[in-house]
Parts: C-alpha cells; sequence; structure tokens
C-alpha cells in the first residue's frame, strides 16, 4: 500500500512539477529581464511596494484562499454524487466573488494614497498609479482560483499549473516590446504594471475550455441561500484570515525594508531573492500539496481517518525528500545563482551580493514553509480552518518582532526572521495536527528525515566544491556560468540519490518507479 501510494504521488507530482517548474523557470526569466531593464535600485521599488496591497488583498479574498474553501465543498457535492448542485454552487460563488471584488477594486483606487503613503515610497505619486493599474488583477485571480478549484476537484492538475507560464510570457513580451519604445523610468514602469494586468486575463481565460466536458457548466446564477455556497463562505474565512495572516507577513517585511533599511534597494532585493526562493517552492512543495488536497478532501468527507493520516505523511516525507536538499544548494549556491538569472545590464555585482544574501536566509526556512503549506491544506481538508488562521495570527506577531530585531543587520536579516517564523510554525502545526489525528506519522516522518538530512550533506560539498573549480577554470561569461552551475547542481544530485540509497531513504524509490514507469512508457 505504501509503495503504490508513493508511487501514485510521484507520479501525479512530477506532472504537476513539470508545468509548475516550467512555469517558475518562465517566472525567473520574467524577473532577469525585468531585472536587465530596472536593476534593482530606484524606482523599481516603487513597482515593488505597489504591488503589495493588490497582492496581500489577493491572498485574503482571491486565489489560494478562495480555492482553499471552495474545493472541500465542491468535492464533497461531488463524492456524494450532487453534480448539478456542485455546479450550481460554483457558478453562484463565480458571480458573487466578481460583484464583490470589482467593487472593492473601485473603493481602492479612492483611497489608495492614504494606505500606501506609510510605506514611504521612493515616489508616492507613481506608486499610487502603479496600484491603481495592478489591483483589478484581484478580481481576476480570484475566478482563477474557482476555475483551477473546479478542475483539481477533477484531478485535472496540468492546464490549471501551465497557465501561469502564458503569464509570464504575455508580461516578458510586454517588457520587451514596450519598454524600449517609451520613454523615461515612470512610462516604463507603466507598461510594467499594463504586461502583468494583460497575462492575468490570460491566465483566467485559458483553462476555461477544459471545464467542458464535465458534469455541467459554470452559469449566470447566484443562489446565495444555498447552504452549500455560506458554506464555502463561513470556511473562507479562516481560511481569508490564515492565508491573509501568511501573506501580511511579506507585507510588514516591506514596510520595515522600505522605512528602516534603504527604500531604494531593499525592498526589490528581498521580493528579488524570494523568486528564487519560490522555483523549488513551486514544483515541489506546491505541486504535493495541490495534488494531494481533493484527495485529503475526499478522505475527510469519507472519515477515512487513517487514509487521511497516511497521506499527509506522505505528502510531508516527500516534500523533505524534495526540499531539504533544494535549501542546501539554495544556501551553498547563492551568490553564483543569483549571478547567473540576474546580472546583467542595471543589475550590478553590488545588488547581485545583497540578493544573495536575502537568498541563503530565505533557504533556511524553505523545507518548512513547504511543510506548513501541506499541514494548512491538511487542516482545510479537515474543515477545521480556524486551527491554522490562529497559528497563522502568532506567525505575524513573531514575524514583526523578529523583523523589528533583525533589519539592524541589512536587507538579509527581514528573510531571515521570515525562516525562523517557518521553523516555529510548522512545529505548532504538526502538535496541532497531531492533537486533532491522535497520531500522524510522526515516528516514521522524523525517522526519514533525518536520513533525509544525512544524505544532503554530502551534496553541499559536491556542488560547491565542483562549481568553484569550474568557475575558476572557465571564468565568468554567461556560458561559463551555465556550464559550472549546471554541472555542479548534477553533481550534487548525483551524490545525493546514491547517498539516499546507501542510508535507504525511502522517499527515492518513488522517484526511481517513476523513471521506470517514464521508460517503459
Amino acid at each position: 500500500m505504501d509503495e503504490r501510494s508513493g508511487r501514485r504521488l510521484a507520479w501525479s507530482t512530477a506532472i504537476f512539477s513539470l508545468a509548475t517548474g516550467l512555469s517558475r523557470i518562465f517566472g525567473l526569466l520574467r524577473e532577469s529581464v525585468a531585472s536587465y531593464y530596472f536593476g534593482v535600485a530606484g524606482r523599481i521599488n516603487a513597482f515593488t511596494i505597489a504591488f503589495q496591497i493588490p497582492n496581500l488583498v489577493r491572498s485574503l479574498l482571491a486565489d489560494a484562499a478562495l480555492s482553499s474553501a471552495f474545493v472541500p465543498v465542491f468535492s464533497e457535492l461531488l463524492e456524494r454524487g450532487d453534480r448539478k448542485r456542485a455546479w450550481r454552487v460554483a457558478s453562484s460563488i463565480f458571480w458573487l466573488t466578481l460583484l464583490v471584488l470589482t467593487g472593492l477594486t473601485a473603493l481602492f483606487v479612492l483611497v489608495a494614497p492614504w494606505i500606501l503613503r506609510p510605506f514611504h515610497p521612493v515616489d508616492l505619486p507613481l506608486t499610487v498609479a502603479l496600484a491603481r493599474i495592478l489591483f483589478p488583477t484581484v478580481a481576476l485571480l480570484a475566478l482563477t482560483g474557482i476555475v483551477v478549484g473546479i478542475l483539481n476537484s477533477y484531478e485535472h492538475f496540468s492546464v490549471p499549473a501551465f497557465s501561469p507560464v502564458f503569464w509570464n510570457l504575455a508580461i516578458i513580451l510586454g517588457l520587451v516590446l514596450g519598454v524600449p519604445r517609451v520613454h523615461g523610468e515612470n512610462a516604463k514602469l507603466y507598461v510594467y504594471a499594463g504586461a502583468v494586468l494583460a497575462g492575468t486575463v490570460i491566465q483566467l481565460l485559458l483553462p476555461l475550455p477544459w471545464l467542458r466536458g464535465r458534469d455541467d457548466r459554470l452559469r449566470v446564477v447566484i443562489d446565495w441561500r444555498d447552504p452549500a455556497v455560506k458554506r464555502v463562505f463561513v470556511l473562507m474565512l479562516p481560511v481569508t484570515l490564515g492565508l491573509g495572516l501568511i501573506n501580511f507577513n511579506a507585507t510588514v517585511d516591506t514596510f520595515f525594508a522600505s522605512r528602516y533599511i534603504d527604500s531604494n534597494l531593499a525592498p526589490r532585493a528581498i521580493e528579488t531573492a524570494f523568486r528564487l526562493y519560490m522555483l523549488p517552492q513551486g514544483m515541489f512543495s506546491v505541486a504535493i500539496a495541490t495534488v494531494l488536497f481533493p484527495s485529503l478532501a475526499r478522505l475527510a468527507a469519507r472519515d477515512d481517518i487513517a487514509g487521511f493520516r497516511h497521506t499527509v505523511g506522505l505528502g510531508l516525507r516527500q516534500i523533505a525528500f524534495l526540499l531539504v536538499p533544494a535549501s542546501i544548494v539554495s544556501a551553498v549556491l547563492a551568490e553564483p545563482i543569483t549571478r547567473l538569472v540576474y546580472q546583467r545590464g542595471r543589475f550590478d555585482p553590488a545588488q547581485t551580493r545583497v540578493v544573495a544574501a536575502a537568498l541563503a536566509a530565505f533557504s533556511l526556512g524553505l523545507t518548512f514553509n513547504g511543510t506548513m503549506l501541506m499541514l494548512n491544506r491538511s487542516f482545510f481538508s479537515l474543515q477545521s480552518n480556524w486551527i491554522p488562521t490562529l497559528v497563522a495570527l502568532g506567525n505575524l506577531f513573531v514575524n514583526a518582532v523578529l523583523d523589528a530585531l533583525f533589519y539592524r543587520l541589512g536587507t538579509w536579516g527581514i528573510p531571515l526572521s521570515t525562516s525562523i517564523v517557518n521553523i516555529a510554525g510548522t512545529a505548532l502545526l504538526l502538535v496541532l495536527l497531531r492533537r486533532r489525528l491522535g497520531r500522524i506519522e510522526l515516528g516514521e516522518t522524523t525517522s526519514a528525515t533525518g536520513r533525509i538530512v544525512a544524505a544532503a550533506l554530502p551534496l553541499a560539498a559536491a556542488s560547491f566544491a565542483v562549481w568553484y573549480g569550474l568557475d575558476r577554470a572557465l571564468g565568468r561569461s554567461f556560458g561559463g556560468q551555465v556550464v559550472s552551475l549546471a554541472t555542479a547542481l548534477a553533481a550534487g544530485a548525483a551524490v545525493y540519490l546514491f547517498s539516499c540509497r546507501l542510508l535507504r531513504v525511502r522517499e527515492s524509490e518513488a522517484l526511481l518507479s517513476l523513471r521506470a514507469r517514464l521508460r517503459r512508457r
């Protein structure tokens, strides 16, 4: 049973990871292009601050928050065979969301100057104008979250995962085609904001054709009296607060970075490091949690606690297997990674050092961020949504205190506080989930994680040694950097997998079975 579940998880995760990984790669390309035109110092920090409020509201009311409340209710109706009602509920949620968030967008356009002034941006009028262009993405992403939630409930993951690829492509094209044709820094940033808005429209439209052929379709209907519709919004309240509080940490981070470190550099440097940090996060932990979320919701609906417990443990162990080595690589090779991806155009070596230090600090909490995502989805599946919400509230307080202490370290102190908060949040969620379920295969997960960490330690030495030797031999040309970094990563991966076999890390068996399956195809 364990081996079969592991293989199924590995295959589903591989498909989703491929799509998500491609999206993250294009995301890094997007950031690289933006860094080429804007660097990380100057008015680009106004763009970063302008995006904070729409991004916070998105996390509160849209995207993952809405999807996390919607999927358990929609999946439960499908599981009971009440498919027509499930689609009527989905339609009602779709149109109610559009109405509410359109009104909220209009309100934000009016009050944006008062909301953004406390951030002390380098150019307040520019920041307000950019935020007004970007805020409609909140409603668009909320609708996308509903569409993606429907597809995921039918265990269709690939197309929603590929949609962000086109979002990134639209922005890249907007930058490459638009920025050189306008004059002045402000005008170029307006092009950037417009490209983000256009890409978000594309991201909503692309998955829509894949809703066809399901049990029904989205209709123009608002049945707010349906108890299931009300339950989505009841469940959404704690989910909204929980995910919103998690993302509010980023807003607090930006506040400290802009107000107390360097408003001309720190906000954008942290954001740029965060994009690198999110590459393995999106490819692995987001993939595993997204693939398992509908299954967890169905197991919870059947009251299959044993199956639920095993699925959570399986997800946690797979996240550790994939993210522990990614965390180590991100830390020891932070500077060459940053240099290869970003250092060109207006992005200079001094900025590389600042961003690399932030990436290394983020890396400490990489695995724990992934486990928090998995544990949050577990509570959402159980419809015990207030538990992760209260944990997120505690994390918010701890994060603010640590930001107030660590900003004196410089830009990298803010990501360090984020990593410590991830560690503390994971520990607390594990304790609470164990209390909720009785047991959670904690002994097996701890033992597996210990072996994974032991297997990953030789990776650090091997990858850094290979990179250092090749970097000295080949130099810092673009081709030389690609060869030295790619070879170092390949050598580290080989050492890690060999160590896993020596230490009998069972999670690697699922990966090997996936490779055999791909060969048979």
